[in-house]
């Protein structure tokens, strides 16, 4: 049967997040993001949520390109086609070379939309079976060793099974020789975001001392060459994330011996729809995957949590709570993390509802696109 959409709406919102975020490539507190509304005829409502940055330095796509790249191309094809399912939406925006970001939050609504229409979780509608999931933590680079061991030991006092810290030059293997040092059993990754070479290989097979879960991207951010070079150098796993925008990538990156991990996010990949077959492929492969995070608010957190709850999805993910990273989120119940796991929710669809006070709260624009 089809989906009859009947409006679209993009609600874009600015909120703070509660500490600043810093990587490699920057630091970020106040974040600008969308949220995408489709309504049906009988009522229903799906959401999802862009996790494109306002600066294109996590991948090409930002704010403003993803808003024109929905008005002016990904509505009209909706349009012009009738959906059955969501699986349907991915093929038809693949006319159109990457914004992988735009194409997430409009497929992810109708996901959500379609869960609803058939009364059952999104986790259930993806294939999921997973009653809760296990979670990590993300922590940005801090002004000094002291701070981020006490902010390590703060997250793992919440539960929290796996600390990520970030790396880049001159802030790398010492930092993680203490950390490691002061955190003998905790499992711990270092995350580079691109910020190495090559030339740096001495260094990093540094860390193959510190018994790390794995290095995230420590090369270019299109590379699957020389991350293969390197991998053969390692003995710490290589885990892949900005090179990796779609199953043609992954299948040429175990080719090549790239990497022993996968991040998938489900933003970066162009939807769930094509995260599923990722992960699919990989759990054929004997490759674990993890979900990643994009500092998403609660909707876009609680696909990351549906999408986490397929079987290859063994590592613990950057899905943390809502009070991570927002006094106040935009849904209710907010994403809470108890004993390090989050409870995978059975109401249908997202299974949080918005929270309309807060959207209203956070929102300065809003644009609506009849069907």
């Amino acid at each position: 049967m089809t989906i009859p959409l009947i409006n679209i709406i993009i609600h874009r919102l600015n909120m703070r997040m509660i500490d600043p975020f810093a990587t490699s490539f920057g630091t970020m507190q106040g974040k600008e993001f969308y949220i995408v509304e489709v309504v049906d005829t009988d009522g229903n409502h799906g959401y999802g949520e862009g996790v494109a940055f306002s600066i294109p330095w996590y991948t090409e796509e930002t704010i403003k390109s993803n808003l024109a790249i929905i008005e002016d191309f990904l509505i009209p094809i909706l349009r012009d086609n009738a959906i059955e399912h969501p699986n349907e939406v991915f093929p038809l925006f693949e006319r159109l070379r990457g914004n992988n970001m735009a194409k997430a939050a409009i497929e992810g609504a109708i996901w959500d939309l379609y869960a609803k229409r058939q009364g059952v979780p999104l986790a259930k509608a993806l294939g999921g079976k997973k009653t809760e999931i296990d979670v990590g933590i993300s922590i940005g680079i801090q002004p000094s060793v002291k701070e981020l061991l006490n902010k390590i030991e703060h997250f793992l006092e919440q539960g929290y099974k796996r600390i990520k810290l970030k790396i880049k030059p001159g802030h790398d293997v010492d930092m993680l020789h203490e950390v490691r040092k002061a955190f003998p059993d905790t499992p711990i990754m270092a995350d580079a975001n691109s910020a190495y070479t090559l030339d740096d290989i001495e260094l990093l097979k540094q860390l193959d001392d510190l018994n790390l879960m794995m290095i995230e991207q420590p090369l270019q951010h299109h590379d699957i060459i020389d991350h293969a070079k390197l991998q053969k150098e390692l003995q710490t796993p290589i885990c892949l994330d900005e090179s990796i925008h779609s199953l043609y990538d992954v299948q040429k990156a175990i080719e090549l011996g790239s990497c022993k991990i996968i991040n998938i996010k489900v933003g970066r990949v162009g939807g769930l729809s094509e995260s599923i077959k990722i992960h699919d492929y990989c759990e054929d492969q004997g490759i674990p995957v993890w979900c990643g995070g994009m500092l998403e608010a609660g909707i876009g957190r609680a696909h990351n949590v549906a999408i986490t709850t397929l079987a290859n999805f063994i590592l613990p993910g950057d899905t943390a709570g809502s009070s991570r990273y927002w006094k106040k989120d935009i849904i209710k119940p907010e994403v809470v993390v108890e004993n390090g796991v989050i409870k995978v929710p059975t109401a249908p669809g997202i299974g949080y509802e918005v929270d309309e006070e807060a959207l209203e709260a956070f929102r300065f624009e809003k644009l609506e696109f009849p069907m």
